[in-house]
């Protein structure tokens, strides 16, 4: 029996038709609707095949009673990349509901932070998968939602005004002059256009920045009863004590504590994801303050390339450590000089250079000289638009790689000296407001996104908590397990395996990597005297032989991992 070619059946045959030529020559249909965010032509035939299918229920596969179970047994296939479990665990997955008339799944999906720089790539996964159900329509309605600040619980001893805050970053820079309150402000920005609720506190009473770099919309100071409303500039919210008395304070250090113990319990911040600190430089009794009082969850290090600031970047992690604040990530400020001044060229000689040159070859065409130099100009255009900008370290390589090996300290950023983010800090308009494509913003947004995971990881210590180094005297064995890892990341090392390990400058020299420690130097008897945990990516040991080693957990895990492979290796 011949079917009906019913207007709908032909409707729905060519759409199909498009669909399969688009999956094969590669034609996206963004480009004809670019407002639309889900590109997947494997479920657009889907659910056209799914209307096509109306037109004979029959056909279409009825809905399971288990429909709920099945949807979440799929989605938990995602995995978050930082808290290493599946989205359904972590309780990701919200209002999961089902319309069987339309056979339209939807349910939200509820991240730690709206500032997630990898939510496009959940609710692609999430789409996707649900989409593969025959039952369902192939459109499924994904949300991607994240908790409301307002509704989390302060912490015991939380002032009033920071009550509705969820997570305070300290930027510091443990000295004075290397662009800590420059990082801040970019940060902060960076961190509202990936869609977060952010705040600056410029904590410096004896020389406030923040009113010099960020000009707020409205600077009338206001009161919400006896609380100090924030100042805002494009919805960053802002307060310094430059903002609400002219000129910096002149007052001793323990006025200065008060004063600031004040200012923190008066002003009132509202609903926030991130409240970004500016700490003033140093590592005394303010920066200590500050740290007891406002329950950090974070800090992020500013630093330049010379020696004597990664000195200082070493005080300001022990002091962070001592407090228990995680440093997640160091900004080396002022990395490198981008070379990028366009050559300029005295158009009248080089025509005049050109003409004579012509003339010379028996040419008398002024016309000709004219589109030559356009010519030049255009070629020389073109090809200093190819080239790489150069990059002139003026102050050194850095202790980038230094950082990473003896601290553990994985996400370091270079920033280049640029005129233009000097400029925009005297200006009152951040940087990356000014300049939002530049490549140096796309380098602060990647810095945001770097904050914004780790802080989760930070908040949930998933990993942390069940991460264990614990030296067994009787079989002089180092046991150790990481968290939720498979067994190649929990087994035994000896002792002296580790020491030899050591990667600090008295065992490794920096600039070469050359080994100065040998291995037949460290007995086989070597036993750690004390073990503890630095921040939250390293490990402290003190060996029998009186040296002091730092090893990063990942290296720990590197390391068993490489004996492990060995041993195998041996049986075989």
């Amino acid at each position: 029996m011949t079917a009906q070619l019913t207007p709908m059946r032909i409707f729905t045959t060519v759409l199909v038709i498009i669909a399969l030529w688009t999956k094969v020559y590669g034609f996206s249909h963004t480009k004809m609707h670019p407002s639309r965010s889900f590109i997947n032509p494997a479920s657009d035939i889907r659910r056209l095949l799914f209307l096509r299918a109306l037109e004979s229920p029959q056909d279409i596969e009825p809905v399971p009673n288990n429909w709920s179970t099945q949807v979440l047994s799929k989605l938990s296939s995602v995995i978050d990349p930082d808290l290493e479990r599946d989205i359904v665990s972590l309780g990701f997955i919200q209002n999961l509901e089902l319309d069987e008339k339309k056979r339209q799944i939807s349910f939200d999906v509820q991240l730690t932070t709206p500032a997630c720089p990898i939510k496009d790539e959940f609710k692609s996964k999430c789409e996707d998968l649900v989409n593969s159900f025959q039952w369902s329509n192939g459109n499924a309605k994904v949300k991607m939602t994240a908790p409301d600040p307002a509704r989390i619980g302060a912490l015991p001893n939380t002032p009033f005004g920071l009550s509705q805050v969820k997570a305070i970053i300290a930027v510091s820079s443990c000295k004075g002059g290397v662009g800590k309150s420059t990082t801040a402000v970019n940060l902060a920005y960076s961190l509202k256009k990936l869609g977060a609720e952010v705040g600056i506190f410029d904590a410096d009473i004896y020389g406030p920045s923040l009113p010099t770099m960020v000009t707020p919309d409205n600077d009338a100071v206001e009161f919400i009863g006896r609380q100090i409303k924030t100042l805002e500039r494009e919805g960053v919210k802002l307060m310094s004590f430059g903002y609400v008395n002219d000129g910096s304070a002149v007052m001793r250090g323990p006025m200065i504590t008060q004063l600031l113990d004040q200012f923190l319990s008066l002003t009132f911040w509202g609903p926030l994801d991130y409240l970004i600190l500016d700490m003033p430089p140093g590592t005394g009794d303010i920066q200590l303050t500050l740290c007891q009082k406002m329950n950090i969850t974070a800090a992020v290090i500013v630093t330049t390339p010379q020696e004597l600031s990664f000195v200082d970047v070493e005080r300001g992690i022990e002091m962070f450590d001592t407090v228990n604040v995680p440093c997640i990530s160091v900004v080396e400020n002022m990395a490198y000089l981008e070379i990028d001044e366009e050559p300029t060229f005295d158009d009248q000689l080089m025509e005049k250079s050109i003409s004579l040159a012509l003339k010379e070859k028996g040419i008398d065409d002024e016309t000709l000289g004219e589109s030559l130099v356009d010519v030049v100009r255009a070629t020389l255009k073109q090809s200093r638009e190819k080239e790489e900008l150069q990059k002139l370290r003026i102050f050194g390589k850095g202790h980038k790689n230094r950082l990473s090996s003896l601290w553990g300290i994985e996400h370091t950023f270079s920033i280049p000296l640029l005129d233009k983010i000097a400029k925009n800090g005297d200006s009152g308009t951040p940087f990356v407001l000014e300049y939002p494509e530049s490549e140096q913003a796309a380098m602060y947004l990647k810095l945001a996104g770097t904050v914004a995971r780790e802080v989760v990881k930070v908040q949930y210590a998933n990993d942390q908590s069940q991460r264990t180094v614990a030296y067994n005297s009787e079989r002089n064995l180092l046991e150790i397990s990481f968290g939720n890892a498979n067994e190649n990341d929990t087994g035994t090392l000896l002792p002296a395996d580790l020491r030899r390990d050591c990667k600090c400058a008295a065992c490794v020299e920096e600039l070469s990597g050359r080994q100065i420690l040998k291995p037949e130097d460290v007995p086989d008897s070597v036993q750690p005297r004390s073990m503890s945990p630095t921040g939250n990516y390293a490990l402290s040991v003190d060996w029998s032989d009186g040296h002091r080693s730092l090893y990063p957990y990942k290296q720990i895990r590197a390391l068993l991992r490489s004996k492990r492979e060995v041993k195998v290796a041996t049986k075989i």
